[in-house]
């Protein structure tokens, strides 16, 4: 698996993997995160990938095969503020087919990386905190601790932080 630089010439390949997730949530009976509907038809959802791609993103790929993204930028108003700083991951999305397992992991680690790099404190992350929490359980497994709790409408969710000093 390798990494790359996202461009905007990635959208339709980011759409898909949303896509994707989503109809894998959905077909585990998981559908209070994303939803049922796929992220390509909603307008407001690819313009929010757009802007990522245009800003710092990464795509994880086992033969030349989108296996994951990663966009890193500012936290939602929604997210506590920090006084430290830190390098924050606005999307993470992981393909389901076998080859792909572990691109999340491995874009995670370029961001501890890159902060490191930097000489940031750490990284955070939100994610959704519903249903069974397996996603925070992912990010802990990843080494992030829990930290602050939000709710956007009825949608729970779960701020997370790998200090790296």
């Amino acid at each position: 698996m390798k990494l790359r630089r996202g461009t905007d010439a990635d959208l339709e390949t980011v759409g898909v993997l949303f896509d994707d997730a989503v109809r894998w949530l959905a077909e585990q009976g998981r559908t209070g995160q994303w939803g049922t509907e796929p992220f390509s038809t909603d307008s407001k959802l690819m313009e929010t990938m757009r802007r990522q791609l245009a800003g710092e993103a990464w795509i994880a790929e086992v033969d030349c095969r989108a296996a994951g993204f990663m966009a890193l930028g500012e936290p939602q108003e929604h997210i506590p503020p920090t006084d430290m700083p830190e390098l924050y991951v606005s999307s993470l999305v992981s393909a389901r087919f076998p080859e792909a397992r572990g691109a999340g992991r491995m874009l995670l680690k370029h961001a501890e990386a890159r902060a490191i790099k930097e000489g940031v404190g750490r990284v955070r992350v939100d994610c959704y905190a519903g249903d069974d929490r397996a996603l925070v359980a992912f990010y802990v497994s990843a080494g992030f601790t829990p930290t602050d709790t939000f709710t956007v409408d009825s949608w729970p969710g779960q701020v997370l932080e790998l200090r790296l000093r």
